[in-house]
């Protein structure tokens, strides 16, 4: 009877998170676009909804809500149906679409929709090749598999975008790197670009009325006239017609230069509205998150880099350690077990919430930079595959921030993956894409101000 309210309790959030993805679907993603293919809707929601069951499981896990026996069952469920997603069905759609987009192939798109399957399945497993990823005694169907394939692909994604993160987001918020920006900056460039549209209009003007006299010299005297007067006004230019390619280009190159000065006037304004946010308490906020941020970004780094030189991975989540090396230096009385509990359970809640919302986010965004309405259902099922794996990896990262009791069941249920690697492989992509974003945004900060002030 318990399995059956367990089993229920757990559908009902699954419709609910479904529901969630559908909605999101609709109202973010797909609202300029007509939704013409339902099963891709259907499969981004499902994959929405069964990303967030296994966040659900593992707070259930902390808290112990639902059977033991039952919490297990649905985390082998939830795990195989996530897999069988990301690994058959997303993929062979994804070709399926590609496909349908080319009209040569349109007839036999089923034939070369599997092709394409079959060769994403070839590189997803020699991708396990490199890496020691696995047990030795696993076989070759076992679901540790599949698991330790797309744990290497999120694993990636998630410490490039973190590394990223961890950089842009006190770059972002920190009124300290908002370069000063007056209104006689702006007015400045607002002439230049009015004077480079008026330069535009009057050489255009100039190759209208060119046109004009070329084309009414060309009736009254370039007749050609025999064999001769056809091979001559072959092999012979119009007069007018060198000064007509010499403005183009002029035209051409000023017409590259105005969208330029459009897009910096536009970034001014945007830095102007930023340093008016600064000064509000809001903005104030966001200024002291963003100096938390930086230090929070060089303690990862420095973290990250002794990792992967002394080859170190953490045995103790990181709350218990913190208060453990706490408690030895004040020299107070503390259980240290029960509020590690607690504390880990409102960190890995937080770690869940920003995961979704940031990732969400960033899907959006994404969406909009490329989507077209022939890509956009090829675009959502890459979405839907990044998302999954992503939050797949997340529970393999997550698992060494729950204290060690809790890890039992998410453990058996991953199967013996070396889930050291995952955690050495996350230090290095992270420390790779901190310092790459470093250098990226360092270089476009100080090319920012040399631009502006260019004549």
């Amino acid at each position: 009877m318990s399995f059956l309210i367990d089993s229920s309790i757990m559908i009902t959030s699954q419709i609910l998170f479904f529901g969630f993805g559908w909605l999101f679907f609709m109202r973010q993603l797909f609202k300029d676009y007509e939704v013409r293919q339902y099963v891709v809707q259907v499969i981004f929601s499902v994959t929405f909804a069964f990303s967030c069951t296994m966040f659900e499981l593992i707070i259930f896990e902390i808290l112990g809500v639902l059977n033991s026996s039952s919490r297990y069952f649905h985390w082998k469920m939830n795990l195989c149906v996530i897999l069988l997603i990301l690994v058959f069905m997303v993929p062979f759609y994804i070709g399926y679409f590609i496909v349908s987009n080319i009209r040569l192939l349109h007839k036999q798109r089923l034939l070369f929709s599997c092709l394409l399957w079959l060769t994403f399945m070839y590189f997803f497993w020699k991708l396990g090749d490199p890496f020691p990823i696995l047990s030795p005694k696993h076989g070759i169907l076992s679901i540790e598999q599949l698991i330790s394939r797309v744990g290497v692909i999120g694993v990636t994604l998630m410490a490039l975008l973190s590394g990223f993160g961890a950089v842009n987001c006190p770059y972002t918020y920190m009124s300290y790197f908002l370069r000063n920006v007056t209104d006689t900056d702006i007015l400045a460039l607002e002439r230049r670009l009015l004077q480079t549209m008026d330069m535009i209009i009057s050489k255009k003007k100039r190759m209208a009325m060119t046109r004009r006299t070329m084309f009414q010299k060309g009736e009254e005297h370039n007749k050609p006239s025999g064999f001769w007067g056809m091979i001559k006004s072959v092999t012979t230019s119009a007069p007018g017609s060198e000064n007509l390619t010499v403005i183009q280009q002029e035209v051409d190159a000023l017409e590259e230069l105005s969208r330029q000065l459009f897009l910096e006037t536009a970034d001014l304004y945007a830095t102007k509205e930023r340093i008016e946010y600064s000064k509000t308490f809001k903005g104030k906020y966001f200024n002291f998150l963003g100096y938390f941020f930086s230090i929070y970004c060089v303690w990862k780094i420095f973290m990250a880099t002794i990792n992967i030189v002394f080859d170190r991975v953490g045995k103790t989540d990181p709350v218990t350690r913190g208060i453990e090396i706490t408690v030895n230096y004040l020299g107070i009385q503390f259980d240290v077990k029960f509020w590690s509990q607690h504390i880990s359970f409102i960190l890995v809640g937080i770690i869940i919430v920003t995961s979704i919302r940031g990732l969400l986010i960033t899907l959006t965004k994404f969406f909009y930079a490329i989507s077209s309405s022939k890509s956009s259902n090829v675009i959502v099922l890459l979405l839907a595959q990044i998302m999954g794996m992503y939050f797949v990896s997340s529970v393999l990262l997550i698992r060494m921030s729950m204290p060690l009791e809790y890890r039992t069941i998410v453990t058996e249920v991953l199967g013996e993956l070396q889930f050291n690697f995952y955690h050495r492989w996350f230090d290095v992509i992270f420390l790779v894409s901190a310092l790459s974003s470093i250098l990226f945004l360092y270089l476009a900060h100080k090319q920012a101000p040399e631009k502006h002030m260019a004549p």
